[in-house]
């Protein structure tokens, strides 16, 4: 399996990106630093997340070329609209001490606000200015999807939700196939670390000789989906990345992902 996932514009994201909430400047700083030593060419930051200054001090620590890591971020509620989004980025971009980034994000549609259409366009010309190689969406339902399809001309390279084997989200995953757009994990490893310790997890991990978030890992890989977990833990980080080498079977798909508990925080898609 390829490390990067072609996006619908042609440009390509590394299939593992580091999550970065809710880690503050200091830690992001040195978790970014790390993570790209260790291999790593995806990093997945916001605007609400308070640490894209962080970032951008572990990015440029690295001493990696720009064009070797890829940097996904997000504006949230008061930079949706025309001006404000524009601003936004710019704002982001200042912090993380680049020129552009890899993928921008709506980062809730927000709608109650019914500015999210608007949001979009903005985002169009973004990309048309340079600001970012690639826009996309986070906590988008199919109905969200489907409006700005109809109203706007770029679909959404990018729709990060919450997905993990107890939230597979089948309805969300299927409409972005049919749609070209890639569905990328926020929360792949569950919360509070009960799916880590699901025995059917443990199960398969013990089958692969593997660890849990491994397996857990290494499903969203075959589901054809881009994982961000988080960690600032050099250990942790480093097996998270290492789920290349082995492949889970059939069976192990489907038993995992018949833990499905369906739901999850962005149901309402209000968000912040």
């Amino acid at each position: 399996m390829a490390n990067d996932i072609r996006l619908n514009a042609g440009r390509h994201m590394p299939v593992i990106g580091l999550g970065t909430w809710p880690m503050d400047d200091a830690e992001a700083e040195r978790a970014v630093a790390t993570a790209l030593e260790l291999g790593y060419r995806h990093i997945d930051t916001a605007v609400r997340y308070g640490n894209e200054r962080g970032v951008g001090r572990g990015l440029a620590a690295s001493g990696l070329p720009r064009e070797e890591f890829f940097v996904t971020t997000k504006l949230n509620g008061p930079h949706q609209g025309d001006g404000p989004a524009i601003d936004g980025l710019r704002e982001s971009l200042d912090r993380l001490a680049l020129e552009y980034v890899d993928l921008v994000l709506i980062h809730w549609p927000l709608p109650q606000r019914d500015l999210y259409v608007q949001t979009w366009r903005t985002f169009e010309r973004a990309q048309e200015m340079g600001l970012a190689r690639s826009i996309g969406v986070s906590n988008f339902k199919p109905a969200h999807l489907e409006r700005l399809a109809r109203e706007t001309s770029v679909v959404p390279a990018v729709n990060q939700i919450q997905l993990n084997p107890y939230v597979t989200r089948q309805e969300h995953r299927a409409y972005h196939d049919e749609h070209g757009i890639v569905t990328s994990s926020y929360s792949p490893l569950g919360k509070g670390g009960d799916l880590l310790r699901d025995p059917v997890i443990g199960e398969v991990a013990k089958a692969h000789s593997r660890t849990p978030a491994q397996v857990i890992l290494r499903w969203h890989l075959q589901l054809g989906l881009v994982p961000v977990p988080k960690s600032s833990r050099e250990d942790r980080m480093r097996e998270n990345l290492d789920v290349f080498s082995f492949e889970l079977t059939p069976d192990d798909m489907r038993r995992i992902s018949s833990l499905d508990k369906g739901g999850g925080v962005d149901s309402d898609s209000a968000g912040h």
